[in-house]
């Protein structure tokens, strides 16, 4: 039987009552559905670590931009009821905008300093849209344990710092990104990319390898490896390089030295598509 899906906050917030009554501990995966395998991976993990499951389809419009994809990005609930069933989820919450953020909603919730570099100075207002959703959906769904990806390095360290710092009480599990047999990272957005797009596109990851190499062999000068990352990337047919950096994990700021652990991460567009990734290459 496929997972009940529910639209409205009153019905999860009795369901999951309803499963704390009965003892069980709750584990949750925020997506934005187009669910794919690395999300089904998310479902997983939560299913291993929780009693009972529940996955939320929502796509928010508070963390896209006017120019960005938010009208054409893919709604695919009944294939995502399917994949989420099933990797194990128990309940599926598909809130429609109205339902989560109701009239006159002025309310916003910002990690600052961490939304500064990489994606966030590329994508003004992103993050703050998704601090918001994600701390509404964490008072909603009240889980025990929330499941995110590795692929979107820069989310998961901003929702580890805004759980920290409002005191909320659910533990963050991050799990590694998902990749595709040829080295792609998975990603609702690949669907967008044209057969010559797809086939070069497993270059990005191939160019993050080479510079965690470097860095191996013993390369700490981060100019010099951004240099290289740039040149990797640039070099990928019809690519156009939105960012390529080096930064410390715990704090996203740029480095000098790869005297501490580091992150390389990366968005580039192939045609109209922004792919990102990011590979630890010192820890």
């Amino acid at each position: 039987m496929l997972a009940r899906v529910m639209t409205t906050i009153g019905e999860i917030q009795a369901a999951v009552t309803q499963a704390r009554q009965a003892g069980k501990t709750i584990g949750f995966v925020p997506t934005m559905g187009a669910l794919h395998e690395g999300h089904a991976a998310l479902v997983r993990a939560a299913r291993a670590a929780s009693d009972f499951v529940i996955v939320s389809i929502f796509v928010n419009p508070t963390q896209f931009g006017p120019k960005e994809d938010f009208a054409k990005y893919p709604r695919t609930l009944e294939a995502d009821q399917k994949i989420s069933t099933d990797a194990g989820a128990d309940l599926i919450f598909a809130p429609s905008v109205a339902e989560m953020y109701p009239e006159r909603s002025v309310t916003f919730v910002e990690v600052k300093e961490l939304d500064a570099e990489l994606c966030g100075s590329r994508r003004p207002g992103h993050f703050r849209g998704v601090c918001t959703v994600v701390l509404k959906l964490f008072n909603i769904v009240r889980p025990d344990k929330a499941h995110f990806g590795a692929k979107d390095f820069q989310q998961a360290r901003i929702i580890h710092q805004m759980v920290r710092d409002l005191n909320v009480s659910v533990e963050v599990r991050v799990e590694p990104t998902v990749r595709e047999p040829d080295g792609l990272a998975m990603s609702s957005r690949n669907r967008y990319l044209s057969s010559t797009e797809r086939a070069v596109a497993p270059a990005i990851y191939k160019a993050l390898r080479a510079i965690r190499s470097r860095a191996v062999a013993g390369e700490i000068d981060v100019a010099r490896l951004e240099s290289a990352l740039n040149a990797e990337l640039a070099a990928i047919p019809g690519s156009r390089i939105d960012y390529a950096r080096v930064v410390d994990v715990d704090t996203l700021q740029p480095l000098p030295r790869l005297d501490r652990p580091a992150v390389a991460a990366v968005a580039v567009f192939l045609g109209t598509t922004r792919l990102i990734d990011n590979l630890i290459i010192s820890d």
